[in-house]
């Protein structure tokens, strides 16, 4: 039996929850995924807040993950402790609110996700995510076994990969919020990208508008950052994975975009 496992990249702000209602379910009857899970930590922009939750539910996705941003919203907090199907990064600090690993029940029997943060260009605030994950696997008993680094650097993203190989069955990227061409199935069986990319407004700075990016790059005086307008994207990895060893036979994007407006 093969699971099919849609991975979407981080929502931002209203455009991508119109995009994710528009779009997530379709987009799972057309790949046939079994199993959906959405980066949501920037729902809000910065943070999300319960009813953006429920909406990403409704829409399709199974398992919502966050990342540098699962706090920035304080409403969300008690929804993290009541709700195991929202992650935050596992290598957080223990105290905080929520869980940074679950196990759900699919078609293809028992599936563990783990949420990580990264470290490198980052908050070095959390944990060691490469000495945390290896506790966690300790602890796993699922064949499949699904990870999400959200980090900035590439290589700590590849290097985490290739540590896993083998070992997991799929290991993608989010928090950059571009897509990377580097869907592949690594040497011992796992699959991987390095960044999912988000799903939010097209023609944007990583959903925002443009111009209060380069303000800010600019070093002029700058603006409340706020999400871009037009048209939207989606972009998602769909892994298929083999149930009965919890390898990955396949990876490939399955990003949905809406066509630029006409140029006058």
């Amino acid at each position: 039996m093969e699971l099919k496992v849609l991975a979407v990249g981080d929502v931002v702000g209203q455009p991508g929850l119109d995009r994710i209602d528009r779009s997530l379910g379709g987009l799972r009857r057309k790949t046939g995924a079994d199993f959906v899970i959405v980066n949501g930590e920037n729902a809000s922009a910065v943070g999300i807040v319960p009813w953006q939750a429920e909406r990403i539910f409704d829409a399709g996705a199974d398992v919502i993950t966050l990342g540098n941003h699962s706090f920035a919203k304080r409403d969300i907090v008690p929804y993290l402790d009541e709700n195991s199907r929202i992650l935050r990064p596992a290598n957080y600090a223990p105290q905080v609110p929520g869980r940074g690993w679950g196990v759900y029940q699919t078609k293809a029997g028992p599936v563990a996700v783990i949420d990580l943060i990264g470290r490198c260009g980052m908050d070095y605030g959390p944990d060691n995510p490469f000495l945390m994950i290896d506790k966690i696997l300790k602890e796993v008993q699922a064949k499949i076994c699904l990870v999400e680094l959200h980090a900035e650097a590439t290589s700590e993203k590849l290097a985490m990969g290739y540590m896993l190989d083998g070992r997991i069955s799929a290991l993608w990227g989010t928090h950059t919020h571009v897509p990377t061409a580097d869907t592949m199935i690594l040497p011992k069986g796992t699959g991987y990208v390095t960044d999912l990319g988000m799903t939010g407004p097209k023609n944007s700075v990583l959903g925002i508008k443009p111009h209060l990016s380069i303000q800010k790059f600019r070093g002029d005086l700058t603006s409340r950052y706020q999400w871009a307008e037009g048209p939207t994207k989606l972009e998602a990895v769909l892994f298929t994975i083999d149930a009965a060893t919890g390898r990955c036979l396949a990876v490939e994007r399955v990003d949905v975009t809406d066509e630029d407006p006409p140029r006058r």
